[in-house]
C-alpha cells in the first residue's frame, strides 16, 4: 500500500531508533513491543508491515527484518476504520452522573479505552453500555474520553456526553484548571514536606516503552507534593498536576529517586504486595461544562492499597 493511502488516527507518526539492545531483534517483535503495552498484537503490527505502514530508514522491509544500531523506525498506525467497539455490561462504580458528564471510580488494572487490537474489557466499553450517549469527538476508539490514567491506577476519572461538555472539559485541562490529586506511595523517606518537580517528560531512548525526563523532543511537565504520612523507608504523598503527560507521576517520583511503590516500569524490584504502583486518582475537580458550578469528588484509596498502608502502619 503506498504511504500516502493510510489514514491516520490524527496524531503524528510514531518513530523509534534502534540502540545496541535492539541489534538483531525482528522488526515484528520491536515495534509490538515499542508501543504502548497490551495495545497491539504482533499479528496486528505484521499486517501493518505488509501493507507499508511501517518503514526502516524510509524504506519497507519484511517483518523478518533484522535491526541495526541506529535503525529508524517510523510506524505510520492505520484508522481502524471497521472497528466495532461493542458496548458490554462490566459494573462501574459512578461517582457522580448528569446529562453532560459522568465521574467513575477506575479500579485497578482496568485499561480506559480500546486500542488496536484490543476491543473490549475497557472503561469505554462498559461505558458504552451505561451511558448510550458519549461524545463522539475523539472518534469510534475513545468516545467521551477526555482524560485517561493508567491501567494500574486506581481512581476518579470524568467523561462527556455529548461534545458541548467535552470541548468544555478538553479546554479546562489544556488551561490546568482541572484539580486532579493523587495519593502516592513512594520508596524512602522525602527530606522536604512539601515541593514541585518541574522537568520535561519524552520518551526514553534508551528504552522505548518508558518515558523520562529529558529536554530532547518532550513536553512542559509539572507535579506539585505534598506529605500525608511517613514510615520511614515509605512516604505517602498527595500530588497535584499541573499538567498531565503520560506516566508524569511516575516518572518524576523516579527523577527526584523516590519511585512509586509496586511500579513494575519505574519501581524497585523489592517493594510492596500491591499488583501495580501504589497510586490512585482520589480527587477530581472541574467547572461543569453547562451550569459554570466548580464540582469536587473524591474517591477513598481502594481495598488493596489500603491494606498496605495498615501493614506499614503497623510495623
Amino acid at each position: 500500500m503506498d504511504n500516502k493511502e493510510i489514514n491516520l488516527l490524527g496524531e503524528e507518526p510514531l518513530a523509534f531508533s534502534a540502540c545496541e539492545s535492539d541489534a538483531g531483534e525482528r522488526l515484528d517483535k520491536y515495534v509490538t513491543e515499542s508501543i504502548e503495552e497490551g495495545t497491539v498484537s504482533r499479528t496486528q503490527v505484521q499486517e501493518w508491515i505488509k501493507n507499508g505502514a511501517v518503514l526502516v530508514n524510509g524504506q519497507a522491509v519484511k517483518a523478518n527484518y533484522k535491526l541495526a544500531v541506529a535503525d529508524q523506525v517510523t510506524v505510520i498506525i492505520p484508522e481502524p476504520e471497521e472497528a466495532v467497539i461493542e458496548a458490554q455490561a462490566i459494573p462501574l462504580d459512578v461517582v457522580y452522573e448528569d446529562s453532560d458528564v459522568i465521574v467513575i471510580n477506575k479500579p485497578r488494572g482496568m485499561v480506559v479505552h480500546p486500542a488496536v487490537g484490543h476491543y473490549s474489557g475497557t472503561i469505554v466499553n462498559a461505558l458504552m453500555y451505561h451511558c448510550k450517549d458519549l461524545s463522539g469527538i475523539n472518534g469510534v476508539m475513545r468516545p467521551g474520553i477526555v482524560h485517561r490514567i493508567d491501567k494500574d491506577t486506581s481512581g476518579l476519572l470524568m467523561a462527556a456526553k455529548n461534545d458541548l461538555a467535552h470541548a468544555s472539559l478538553a479546554a479546562q485541562l489544556k488551561e490546568h484548571s482541572v484539580t486532579r490529586k493523587y495519593l502516592a506511595l513512594v520508596h524512602g523517606n522525602m527530606p522536604h514536606e512539601h515541593g514541585t518537580v518541574d522537568a520535561p517528560i519524552g520518551r526514553d531512548p534508551r528504552e522505548r516503552k518508558l518515558f523520562t525526563v529529558i529536554h530532547k523532543g518532550s513536553k512542559h511537565a509539572v507535579t506539585h507534593f505534598q506529605v500525608v504520612e511517613r514510615f520511614g523507608d515509605y512516604t505517602l504523598l498527595e500530588l497535584k498536576l499541573e499538567t498531565g503527560r503520560t506516566h508524569q507521576i511516575r516518572v518524576h517520583m523516579k527523577y527526584i529517586e523516590h519511585p512509586l511503590a509496586g511500579d513494575p516500569l519505574y519501581g524497585r524490584n523489592k517493594t510492596i504486595g500491591l499488583k501495580g504502583q501504589a497510586l490512585h486518582a482520589a480527587v477530581l475537580g472541574f467547572v461543569h461544562p453547562r451550569s459554570g458550578e466548580y464540582m469536587e469528588f473524591e474517591a477513598p484509596v481502594p481495598p488493596d492499597m489500603e491494606h498496605e498502608l495498615m501493614i506499614l502502619r503497623q510495623r
